[in-house]
């Protein structure tokens, strides 16, 4: 690799006091191996395989998707570096799948940053870990203060790496040159980043809960479709009309049959601001919707008439969803004072020990346990209330072998013994 200091004039600056001065780390500019070519052709894609099958040590892996600009979440590249075998960038485009490379890597441990980001896109691609090490994970169990590649890079391996493409539209071709540097470098240090991390992790003995984590990202099944996808309409919460609703409804539904048919990003279309404008509204001709406040977006206009019939059928529609779905989810915490007194004394009594133990280990306390896991074995504890029962019940909701170990001793005693209900603090007043 190919590290380039800062000009000298750049290596100090003054502060904003003038107090002192500020290093500028090194910035990794150049892959080690040159910039790859991109392997778009079935042979160029056997030659991959062969060579990764080839290599040795574990595998950097990496996906770029153009997030914002196509439907859906399909990779548009896949970075794999491996030692032996060097750095492949791969078109996915014209291929069916790419199990080959994922034959090619059979038993080897893949190393990706984030890994719940990536590994959907390369499933559909028809790669899958048989081992996996996440380095944002791994920097999270650790305790670092900042856990994006390029902090964590920083932090442990004393450079700078340029994260400016980040949110390109990856699904151009050709690619540009400075994108596929970007690309390879994504892959440069992870098997050195992997190392650190390793040490950091065992020099606090926290290396097995590391492990179990990656493990569970690993075997855990897809997430199963949202019910009512349309739901998560940013603004939704505005609506207070079952018709309206039903407006939100039909809007986003034909907005991601167009989208899909286009092969662009919904937002692209209508943003979600538009899709509630135009509900809250009801129009119900096209001049009434192009003059909606908020009705806005590079297909507004021209497919007014597509959105005014949404409209239409949300009008006359007999079928108006419920303004809220059922949920077996405890209520939001700050009305459990009112609804339990008794199981908002549990919740505030644990949450204090979990972060404390969660400090102790030096490391975020949603790490150590998943809120939710907190708030619903508090809302509704098992009965009898005791040590078991309390690490078979956070069991149940997916909570690994180290976290039960570190706080079901912790939870059951805050739940047989909580600490009286604190009175809520009344609100400022507003100036």
């Amino acid at each position: 690799m190919t590290v380039q200091s800062e000009p000298a004039s750049r290596a100090h600056n003054d502060d904003a006091s003038g107090q002192g001065s500020i290093a500028v780390l090194p910035l990794l500019d150049e892959p080690q191996d040159g910039v790859p070519y991109v392997i778009d052709t079935p042979a160029g894609l056997e030659r991959a395989a062969r060579e990764l099958a080839a290599g040795n040590g574990p595998a950097a892996v990496d996906a770029e998707r153009a997030s914002g600009f196509r439907y859906g979440q399909r990779a548009f590249l896949v970075q794999i570096r491996r030692e032996g075998a060097g750095t492949w960038l791969i078109d996915p485009e014209p291929f069916p799948d790419l199990r080959i490379i994922n034959e090619a890597l059979s038993g080897v441990e893949w190393i990706l940053h984030a890994a719940t980001q990536d590994l959907p896109c390369l499933s559909e691609l028809g790669m899958w870990p048989d081992k996996l090490f996440d380095t944002e994970l791994a920097a999270r169990l650790a305790g670092l203060p900042r856990v994006g590649l390029a902090a964590v890079i920083e932090h442990l391996l004393g450079f700078t790496l340029a994260k400016e493409h980040s949110a390109a539209d990856w699904s151009q071709r050709p690619l540009p040159e400075p994108w596929l540097r970007y690309a390879a470098l994504d892959v440069e240090v992870l098997i050195e980043l992997r190392a650190r991390l390793i040490e950091l992790l065992s020099e606090d003995g926290k290396l097995r809960f590391a492990e179990e984590e990656f493990e569970f990202i690993r075997s855990s099944p897809p997430a199963p479709p949202k019910t009512d996808p349309w739901r998560r309409t940013s603004g939704v919460h505005q609506i207070r009309d079952r018709r309206q609703l039903a407006a939100v409804r039909e809007l986003w539904e034909e907005r991601e049959l167009l989208a899909q048919k286009r092969d662009v990003a919904p937002g692209r279309l209508i943003p979600d601001a538009a899709i509630v404008a135009a509900a809250k509204a009801m129009p119900q001709t096209v001049p009434q919707l192009l003059a909606v406040n908020g009705f806005h977006g590079r297909a507004a206009q021209r497919e007014a008439p597509r959105w005014l019939r949404c409209l239409s059928m949300a009008r006359t529609t007999r079928d108006l969803p419920e303004l809220q779905l059922p949920t077996n989810a405890p209520p939001p915490p700050r009305v459990w004072s009112e609804r339990d007194p008794t199981a908002a004394a549990r919740l505030q009594t644990a949450k204090p020990r979990i972060a404390a133990v969660a400090e102790k280990l030096t490391m975020p306390v949603e790490n150590l346990l998943t809120p939710d896991f907190l708030r619903r074995v508090a809302w509704r504890p098992p009965e009898p209330l005791d040590l078991e029962s309390i690490a078979a019940s956070l069991a149940d909701l997916g909570a690994r072998r180290w976290q039960i170990e570190h706080v079901a001793a912790v939870l059951t005693v805050a739940f047989l013994d909580p600490d009286p209900l604190q009175p809520k603090q009344p609100k400022a007043p507003k100036q």
